[in-house]
């Protein structure tokens, strides 16, 4: 009997768990990006990801998110738009209070951002970490409960803590170059369907023998 592959469209893989929500059918802002499979998990408002965990996203820079990524209860990102000027005396923002300090919008407006923020496949994120503005974190890695993310996370990467720092690579670079290589979050879905268990419990031997067979151009 043939493998029968997940659905990536549905709101809710597990009907019986409602907290656990499918991000790419969920998004609807032009800037927010996540490839399939990707879940958010929380027992409040996990349909509400998109105003109660990406925070400040005025634009133009954009939220990507992999796909197999795993998104614990509470995880935030913060977007440029929490930017506040730090080059005078205050960091208030008094235009955004109305009356005639509307005037002097211009001093709150273009403020230096770092981009936009791009999260790997397969990645990992535990209870409550956050990432702030401009941060690319590597596919596979895992970023611990509480965390608070300030710079990028190599692929494979471990870190915990506030600010977050390296704990260790969950491979060595050789075998993290073969992983980037195998990519087992792009192969069919059909085939990734049939080779569960090896992605989740395999070595990396097994992952590359696994992998789908490239076609020859005019083999036989």
């Amino acid at each position: 009997m043939p493998a029968i592959p997940a659905d990536p469209t549905v709101l809710h893989p597990m009907p019986e768990q409602p907290r656990v929500v499918l991000l790419k059918p969920l998004i609807t802002s032009p800037l927010i990006e996540v490839g399939e499979f990707s879940y958010y998990d929380d027992p409040d408002e996990p349909t509400a990801f998109e105003t109660r965990n990406v925070l400040y996203h005025y634009g133009p820079e954009r939220l990507v998110i992999g796909k197999f990524c795993a998104l614990g209860e509470g995880v935030r990102f913060i977007m440029n738009g929490a930017n506040h000027r730090m080059d005078g005396p205050s960091t208030f923002p008094f235009p955004i209070m109305g009356g005639s300090w509307a005037d002097h919008f211009d001093l709150i407006t273009g403020l230096p951002g770092r981009g936009d923020t791009v999260v790997g496949h397969d990645v990992w994120f535990g209870y409550r970490s956050m990432v702030m503005p401009g941060v690319r974190i590597g596919h596979g890695a895992v970023i611990a409960s509480g965390s608070v993310v300030v710079d990028d996370v190599p692929d494979y990467g471990i870190v915990g803590g506030n600010p977050a720092k390296l704990i260790r690579r969950r491979y060595a670079d050789e075998d993290i170059a073969r992983l980037l290589a195998v990519a087992w979050w792009d192969w069919p879905l059909e085939h990734l369907t049939g080779h569960i268990r090896t992605i989740m419990s395999g070595s990396v031997d097994e992952l590359e023998a696994a992998a789908p067979r490239q076609e020859v151009p005019g083999g036989s």
